[in-house]
């Protein structure tokens, strides 16, 4: 028999409440503090995260490993744990029951972070940019995909990194029957940058419309996720042509330092923040902070009484 779904993940009990009575929630993931932004600049990011989140009327479920236990709004010490600990596992579908059995530190994917916010009952996950299909391997597809076209809930971000293979990530997107829809933009974003060239699937200027599509995605039983697809701040954005040049030097040097497999995407973007002197972490940290916020806009509007054909 397998245990109880309060066994495996342990809830906040604000967080439990929340979801109980229907007010906002947003899931947060970590593994941009585990493995994607430099000390102490990860620890800091996550709780400018949570202090965004609850400035907008929602509250914060940043969800994460420690010891074995699958948390589900982790504390402020957990936090700086996750941060600090030079033994943390990043954690996608694969990789919980290795995590849980061995009692490991972990920091959730996106596809983990999915996994876990939709089995409690949480709508929307802000996080910063999704998984795809990487450049010259087709073949090298993130977990984040699939899940995403199986999870249903809202998903923010600013589109995919831009070291993927962006028009073979939204083709699998359109073919998992997953909505792009595009936050203000009528372009598919490329994460430090706001346009890439690629049209999203639907354009939307507020978070009521977002809602609405949404009701209607998922009352029909559609069992993916919604990806709303938000640019950069514009101060903070780095133009496309400029990062695709970046990006397929980062890819050479990969090769050449025959790196492969789950390094590559680490390697790339921390190469990039070399490349572009530090310009793409401060695109990615302000990313991060707006889709955030517009995530928590978005869980606000959700939590609204609505007719009852769209109760969902």
């Amino acid at each position: 028999m397998n245990p109880p779904l309060q066994d495996i993940i342990k809830i906040n009990p604000a967080i439990q409440a929340a979801i109980r009575r229907n007010t906002p929630v947003v899931a947060l993931e970590t593994a941009v503090v585990t493995h994607g932004l430099p000390r102490p600049k990860n620890h800091e990011l996550a709780c400018e995260l949570e202090d965004i989140v609850q400035k907008a009327g929602a509250l914060p479920a940043t969800i994460g490993l420690i010891n074995g236990d699958i948390v589900c709004g982790l504390n402020r010490e957990q936090l700086i744990h996750l941060s600090e600990s030079t033994n943390v596992r990043k954690i996608s579908q694969r990789d919980f029951g290795a995590a849980v059995a061995t009692h490991m530190d972990g920091g959730t994917t996106v596809a983990g972070t999915a996994i876990v916010a939709h089995a409690i009952g949480i709508k929307v996950f802000a996080t910063g940019g999704v998984g795809g299909i990487h450049r010259n391997a087709p073949f090298d597809v993130s977990a984040d995909l699939p899940v995403l076209a199986r999870t249903p809930l809202v998903v923010v971000c600013a589109g995919a990194k831009a070291v993927l293979d962006l028009p073979a990530t939204l083709e699998y997107l359109e073919t998992m029957g997953i909505p792009v829809i595009g936050y203000q933009t009528d372009e598919f974003p490329a994460f430090y940058s706001r346009s890439s060239g690629l049209p999203v699937s639907q354009r939307v200027d507020n978070v009521e419309t977002v809602v609405e599509i949404a009701r209607f995605h998922f009352n029909l039983g559609i069992p993916s996720a919604i990806l709303v697809v938000v640019p950069p701040p514009q101060e903070a954005a780095i133009p496309y042509g400029e990062i695709d040049e970046l990006v397929k030097t980062a890819i050479d040097e990969a090769q050449a330092e025959g790196i492969h497999g789950a390094s590559v995407t680490p390697y790339l973007l921390e190469r990039m923040k070399v490349l572009t002197g530090g310009r793409s972490l401060k695109a990615n940290l302000a990313l991060l902070k707006n889709n955030a916020r517009i995530a928590s806009e978005i869980a606000c509007a959700y939590s609204k009484p609505v007719p009852h054909l769209m109760a969902v």
